[in-house]
C-alpha cells in the first residue's frame, strides 16, 4: 500500500517511522524519463514522467525496507560514497517539504537553505510516497530488466 507525502506532519510521522534512516543504505534506484525512440524511430523527446523510485534498507524491524517513489523529478544530485574511502551507510536523512516540492537528502538536520550547496544525495521532486517494501530485504536486485 502506497503512502502520498503532502505536509510536514506527513514527513514527520514517516520520517519517524524509518528513525530518519539511521543506519540504513541507498539500495537501488530507477529512474524513468517518458522519452523514447519507437522502432519507426521518430523520438518522443519529452520528459514527460519524471519518475525516481529508491530502495532504502536499515537494520532494523518494522520497517526493514522501504520504496519511495518520487514524481515530477526536478532534481537528483548523486555522490556513492567511494569504497576505498568511505562506507555508505546512512547517519540520518533530511525531507522537507519546499513551496513546490519535497526534498529528501542523505544527511540528517539540514535547513531547506542549506540544500543548495548539499554535496551529498538530493533528490527534489514534486510529489512523493512511501510503501513498507519489506520483500526487497537482501542483496538480490530489484530493478533488474525482467525480459
Amino acid at each position: 500500500m502506497w503512502n502520498e507525502i503532502e505536509n510536514e506532519a506527513d514527513i514527520h510521522r514517516f520520517m519517524k517511522l524509518v528513525g530518519w534512516f539511521h543506519d540504513g543504505c541507498i539500495k537501488e534506484l530507477r529512474y524513468t524519463s517518458g522519452a523514447f525512440v519507437a522502432k519507426t524511430l521518430s523520438m518522443h523527446p519529452f520528459n514527460s514522467e519524471r519518475t525516481l523510485r529508491m530502495i532504502v534498507q536499515r537494520q532494523y524491524r518494522n520497517p526493514m525496507a522501504v520504496e519511495m517513489e518520487f514524481k515530477g523529478l526536478a532534481k537528483l544530485s548523486m555522490f556513492p560514497a567511494d569504497p576505498n574511502l568511505y562506507d555508505c551507510i546512512l547517519l540520518g536523512a533530511t525531507m522537507i517539504k519546499g513551496d513546490n516540492c519535497i526534498y529528501w537528502c542523505d544527511s540528517g538536520n539540514l535547513s531547506e537553505s542549506e540544500l543548495n550547496s548539499y554535496e551529498g544525495t538530493l533528490i527534489c521532486a514534486s510529489k512523493v510516497r512511501w510503501r513498507v517494501a519489506d520483500e526487497y530485504i537482501g542483496s538480490e536486485e530489484v530493478y533488474r530488466n525482467r525480459a
